[in-house]
């Protein structure tokens, strides 16, 4: 089985050492490489073409939204998600329109951690419920587009709030007592009817 690379870009010794560690006993995960800011990231990355990049916001020198910024243009193929311990909205947006694939905070248990990665990998877009809830919260406060949203099914809708709260594809399924496939066949559906690509779009 091949496994996903993973490379890990945070400038905490213990937290880097300790998602190499995480990474590397998930039987389907590997931690690529590992880098200290974004300067170390952006020299190294783009020769390592690791599938994931995991990048924290607050590092010495350039931020990791910054570093976001210019890895994706290096980087097409690579999906980048945010694992920060800061949940400010301008932060959520600049990552997201940096090229961020997704957003997660720091305090996400280790399985849901691996879990995203998966989700991202796979092409989603895995976002925190509390970073979910945020951006729900924005749009929620500016006047609603005409036309709203195209017609969805009953189950549609309640997958679509499980998403915009931030909840995996696993927890879907055992919350709506559905089998893992029907809901990525109804989330699918969902996308399609949105004209969205993933998790951040949905919520947006």
């Amino acid at each position: 089985m091949k496994k996903i690379r993973v490379s890990v870009v945070e400038d905490s010794n213990t937290l880097r050492r300790g998602l190499a560690t995480l990474l590397n006993h998930a039987p389907d995960l590997r931690c690529h490489s590992t880098c200290a800011s974004a300067e170390e990231a952006l020299q190294r990355l783009p020769g390592d073409a690791p599938d994931i990049v995991l990048m924290d916001i607050r590092l010495p020198g350039l931020s990791g939204i910054e570093c976001v910024a210019r890895l994706a243009g290096q980087m097409p193929k690579a999906r980048i998600l945010m694992l920060t311990a800061y949940e400010d909205s301008e932060d959520i947006f600049q990552s997201l329109a940096a090229g961020a694939h997704g957003y997660l905070v720091k305090s996400t248990a280790p399985e849901q951690l691996l879990d995203a990665i998966r989700e991202v990998a796979a092409g989603g877009s895995p976002i925190s419920g509390s970073v979910a809830r945020k951006i729900v919260d924005f749009f929620r406060a500016r006047p609603a587009a005409p036309g709203g949203v195209g017609p969805l099914a009953p189950r549609e809708r309640e997958v679509l709030k499980l998403l915009a709260e931030g909840c995996p594809y696993q927890q879907i399924a055992a919350a709506m007592s559905l089998p893992a496939g029907t809901v990525r066949t109804c989330i699918q559906q969902t996308y399609e009817k949105l004209h969205a690509h993933g998790r951040a779009e949905v919520a947006l």
